[in-house]
């Protein structure tokens, strides 16, 4: 973006964070029809996304998800500058409901750290703020294309307990750090990685190059692994906050604990399939990283060597175990 283009920007985004949430919903679900009929990258990354994802099981139903995922990309946008620009307390107020509190209770009774997880999916500016408005964490982000757009961002995620950590080896450390100390972290499980950094694994019946930090800091650390998102309630109401069962990704190979990871955001996206950022290049291939098919061959070698097979006594109670058969197996 050149340099007037991003103060344009800059100035409709002061303009956008103090709107009422229904009337910047309004215009962001305009934008988002209007960046699908005009953009056809958007607009073929989109389909091909949903389509290939299999959540409908006949064409109309598809067409109603078609249409209602097309308004929440506009929405996911235009919350951006709210969400950076707006004061804490008055972002606080738009929670009306939080489910699974206990998981997020439970975690910090342990004193090992959490790892909190949210895909894209919803509102996950408000994920975090919410969770940083609890106990400090430290997230993991990467800059914007936009270098005059990163200081509004770092200074609107940097609120309240929250500590950002670029997404580099400093960064990495950060987030060790603050496991050790019994501390939380954030991370966007679903952000493809850089080459060195991920596997590929299934993601909604096709390979993602998929992170293997999030089993990394599990595995090194003991810290509780916990999914959840910020769901956009109907008519603009606001949001609820909804924590998953923790998961466990410890014993497993890296292809497998990636696998087990995007199992797990998957049952999330299913709960709001049309509130996932399907327009996302979640299925690109990073420079430097071999094509799938070259790295499925690699990674079933490596997992020819003998691994520690997880027994039932190995996961905690009330922790989920994602064998890597493909069917979630949650503690009853």
């Amino acid at each position: 973006m050149s340099e007037p283009g991003a103060l344009l920007t800059l100035a409709a985004a002061r303009v956008l964070a103090h709107m009422p949430l229904r009337a910047l919903h309004a215009i962001g679900a305009a934008g988002g029809w209007i960046t699908y009929l005009i953009r056809r990258k958007f607009r073929r990354r989109l389909l091909r996304n949903l389509s290939q994802a299999n959540l409908t099981s006949d064409q109309r139903e598809f067409s109603r998800l078609k249409r209602a995922a097309i308004g929440e990309q506009g929405k996911a946008a235009l919350e951006l500058p709210m969400m950076w620009l707006r004061s804490s307390p008055a972002l606080l107020k738009l929670v009306r409901e939080v489910e699974g509190m206990e998981h997020v209770e439970t975690a910090r009774a342990t004193g090992r750290g959490i790892i909190f997880v949210t895909p894209h999916l919803g509102n996950f500016e408000m994920a975090g703020r919410y969770v940083s408005s609890l106990m400090p964490v430290v997230f993991l982000y990467r800059p914007p294309r936009s270098r005059l757009l990163e200081p509004m961002m770092n200074a609107g995620r940097g609120r309240d307990d929250a500590q950002m950590a670029p997404a580099n080896t400093r960064g990495v450390r950060m987030m060790f750090k603050a496991l050790k100390q019994g501390g939380a972290v954030g991370i966007l499980p679903d952000q493809a990685p850089g080459a060195g950094e991920g596997v590929w694994a299934d993601f909604f019946g096709r390979p993602a190059y998929t992170m293997t930090l999030v089993a990394r800091l599990q595995q090194a650390t003991g810290a509780t692994v916990l999914p959840f998102y910020a769901e956009r309630l109907p008519y603009s109401k606001g949001y609820k906050l909804f924590y998953d069962n923790p998961i466990y990704l410890q014993g497993y190979t890296p292809a497998e604990g990636a696998l087990c990871l995007n199992q797990s955001i998957a049952s999330l996206v299913r709960r709001r399939p049309e509130q996932y950022l399907w327009s996302y290049n979640r299925y690109k291939i990073p420079p430097g990283v071999a094509a799938p098919a070259a790295a499925t061959a690699a990674n079933d070698a490596r997992s020819e060597a003998p691994a520690r097979t997880v027994q039932e006594s190995d996961v905690p109670p009330g922790v989920a175990a994602f064998p890597v058969d493909g069917v979630p197996v949650r503690p009853q």
